[in-house]
């Protein structure tokens, strides 16, 4: 009953609000084609992707407003796996009275580190804005959203559904959307306390709700998240840490008894801004962000920080944050009034050498720590206000550090071009 109730609820938009949106006056339709060129595992590969998205966007009158887009793309990798994916991307709507906000649907949140819970969510969101900062409560589900957007990979189960490909028949709701979780937020912003510092904040609850019959494990997680900035005329200065606690529950096999376990993680995350001093205020940015690995042995108190959404720090070396440091200089920019840049160096670290984990280069290697360095370059050309060009490319150099030292380097190119049709 609940597959069913799934299919639905999904197929609800192209059925009723897809039509509805076509014939609104204030529609649009973006047409965005994506090719990426690789080396990973000593073979090439090559991914194509042709999408179509509507949008639709509507003021309702001064204290209501509606936006909804959704997605459907065909995808080639490799030029023998082929699949196609329909997706409603986001379907909000946003009320405002005085210092009272709320926003009910499919629409973005993020935490302040942004790499523990930042994405798309379906649910509601409460505010209150007063000149004693911005409260807010939040609850969200991630089961109705497609696995590859909603990005969640905390489990080995997880990791299983998210690999999995799409299937178009009876198993089409267990193969096409996301673990089942619940995601319940308090937030708090304040931009300027004392006319200088910035300070945000949230403790955010992560429950596990995928079947105990269909999974390995369970994991239950909490997560505290302070963060402080402390703007200047050019610079910003940012400091920000997580303290979390997780609760695991291994579900009982014929070799061994189920085994509950609850630890401790942490994360934390500093950064320096400089807007240079130039007509285009372009932006040079250094950030370190760590997250807490394995500490004794397995079972002990401590054990590696598991975020809940992916957020990755490098175009190549695309691993979750977890038991991993990314050291990151940054230059965003515009070289011109219509071709903007940025240029990435980064630095990449794990903390343990036995939590599992996903990067560019295949088998264990030396058992250290230092992982290499990645060099990207993206340029972004707007030569109309309807036409865009987005071009980036880099490589990742394993011998750069000592776990992969005889690793030959992993590159990549990919392209993209958006169209706004109307």
């Amino acid at each position: 009953m609940k597959k069913i109730f799934k299919q639905i609820i999904f197929l609800l938009f192209f059925m009723v609000l897809f039509p509805a949106v076509l014939i609104a006056q204030d529609f649009g339709l973006l047409l965005n084609q994506y090719a990426d060129f690789n080396a990973s595992d000593g073979e090439n590969q090559f991914e194509y992707k042709v999408g179509i998205m509507p949008r639709f966007s509507k003021i309702i009158n001064d204290n209501n407003s509606f936006f909804i887009s959704a997605t459907a793309s065909f995808n080639i990798r490799n030029a023998d796996d082929y699949y196609f994916v329909p997706e409603l991307l986001r379907a909000e709507y946003t009320a405002q009275f005085d210092q009272w906000g709320f926003r009910l649907g499919r629409f973005l949140y993020s935490e302040p580190l942004e790499f523990i819970a930042k994405g798309l969510f379906d649910g509601l969101q409460v505010t209150h804005t007063s000149s004693y900062g911005r409260l807010g409560l939040g609850a969200w589900y991630t089961g109705f959203q497609y696995k590859k957007t909603a990005n969640i990979t905390m489990t080995e189960d997880d990791k299983t559904l998210y690999y999995e490909p799409i299937k178009f028949n009876e198993t089409f709701a267990e193969t096409y959307f996301a673990s089942n979780r619940i995601l319940a937020s308090l937030d708090y912003e304040h931009l300027a306390i004392g006319e200088f510092l910035r300070l945000n904040a949230a403790a955010i609850g992560q429950f596990d709700l995928n079947k105990t019959e269909d999974v390995t494990e369970k994991l239950n997680s909490q997560y505290f998240i302070l963060k402080l900035g402390i703007p200047t005329v050019n610079f910003l200065f940012e400091l920000g840490g997580c303290f979390s606690a997780m609760q695991s529950s291994m579900a009982a096999s014929s070799e061994t008894d189920s085994a509950d376990n609850t630890y401790l993680a942490f994360a934390g995350d500093f950064g320096i801004h400089w807007t240079l001093p130039t007509a285009l205020r372009n932006k040079l940015s250094l950030n370190v962000r760590l997250t807490s690995g394995l500490i004794g042995e397995p079972g002990g108190l401590f054990n590696a920080f598991v975020p809940v959404t992916n957020s990755y720090f490098g175009d190549i070396f695309q691993a979750r944050m977890t038991s991993l440091s990314v050291f990151n200089l940054n230059f965003t920019g515009r070289l011109t009034q219509s071709l903007g840049a940025s240029f990435n160096v980064s630095y990449f670290m794990r903390h343990d050498k036995v939590t599992n984990n996903s990067f560019p280069v295949a088998g264990e290697g030396e058992g250290e720590s230092l992982l290499g360095a990645e060099f990207f370059a993206r340029f972004i050309w707007s030569l109309y206000s309807d036409l865009q060009f987005n071009l980036g490319g880099g490589v990742f150099i394993p011998a750069l550090g000592n776990n992969w030292p005889d690793e030959k380097p992993v590159w990549r190119i990919d392209l993209s071009v958006i169209l706004a049709i109307f």
